[in-house]
């Protein structure tokens, strides 16, 4: 039985599709790790990094089929050099390897910030185009824009039988490295003295999951699908969480400019009141822009069915507040 082999599977999305691809009775599924697999796990684990080619092509050999989620989410300018290392070198390394391997498919997992944001509350669907003009100045978005033209070349050029699935915001339980969870982790800590004026779409990873096992039974190779659930504003986003929380949402909104003005007094002054104020530049910028997307496609191709989104916004404070 050729192997299945999942990258980036240790991962927030990572271990549920491969709890996932278990449940369904995979036989064989190997993970490419820079540790050991967690102890008792049935997976076979392959120590190695993305952004090393002989690592990936130890991982690929003899696998059937690849799900590409490796990777790194940073807001940081810092990590600009990493973040195009592990999303473009890393990508390429996988699609070389498969394509030396001959695998039956690729499914590769972008973001939906390449191509479904914008200034306005617009839902955007796979033929948008790449939103360079918003997210130019965040790097993750930027290697992200560049690892699936990457794809979409290669597809063109070697015809690598691969699908990019663009996922909006990750939310439900197991977020352990808080990739995903942070800033509803910071509302919990009562970072939050305003609400954002911009909205997002969000997915509960397990409904995430269970899509990319679609995408790779029937998605169209070639083809992007945008995966998301509702499209809601942040305002309404953080008044669900702090309810189902028991907290007090804050009651104002403020532009990103304003609250881009008052942080750096916030981080000087809030922790000598005893309370932490660590929220990124890029993330009171990235609040003020929608998010928004139409998954109509996914809907109609690949069975895409999230569910109740104030039940995937329970799940994820339980979680939050458990570990606070």
């Amino acid at each position: 039985m050729k192997p299945v082999l999942v990258t980036g599977a240790t991962g927030f999305l990572g271990k549920h599709l491969v709890q996932q691809l278990l449940a369904r009775g995979e036989a064989h599924v190997r993970i490419l790790c820079r540790g050991a697999a967690p102890s008792g796990s049935p997976v076979e684990a392959v120590q190695g990094d993305i952004t090393r080619a002989d690592d990936v092509a130890r991982a690929v050999r003899g696998a059937a089929r690849v799900y590409h989620l490796a990777g790194f989410v940073s807001r940081d300018p810092a990590d600009s050099q990493r973040l195009y290392q592990a999303h473009v070198d890393g990508t390429r390394n996988v699609l070389d390897a498969a394509a030396r391997e001959s695998v039956e498919r690729v499914v590769v997992v972008s973001t939906s910030g390449t191509i479904a944001v914008s200034q306005a509350p617009v839902e955007h669907a796979e033929d948008s185009g790449y939103k360079e003009d918003v997210v130019r100045d965040w790097a993750y978005y930027m290697s992200k824009i560049a690892a699936e033209r990457l794809c979409f070349d290669e597809w063109q050029r070697r015809r690598i039988p691969l699908v990019v699935v663009n996922p909006s915001l990750l939310l439900g339980p197991g977020d352990e490295r808080r990739s995903s969870t942070k800033d509803l982790e910071r509302l919990l800590e009562g970072q939050f003295l305003s609400l954002p004026v911009g909205g997002a779409s969000f997915i509960d990873a397990r409904d995430c999951a269970a899509a990319l096992i679609a995408a790779m039974d029937r998605g169209r190779p070639g083809e992007r699908y945008l995966l998301g659930g509702a499209n809601w504003p942040f305002a309404r986003i953080i008044g669900e969480a702090a309810r189902l929380a028991g907290i007090r949402a804050p009651w104002m909104s403020s532009p990103p400019w304003l609250s881009l003005l008052v942080a750096p007094l916030l981080r000087k002054v809030m922790p000598i009141a005893g309370r932490k104020f660590d929220v990124e530049d890029a993330t009171i910028q990235m609040s003020g822009v929608f998010w928004y997307c139409n998954c109509a496609k996914a809907h109609r191709e690949l069975g895409l069915n999230p569910r109740d989104p104030v039940e995937t916004l329970a799940a994820t404070m339980h979680e939050l507040k458990a570990r606070a």
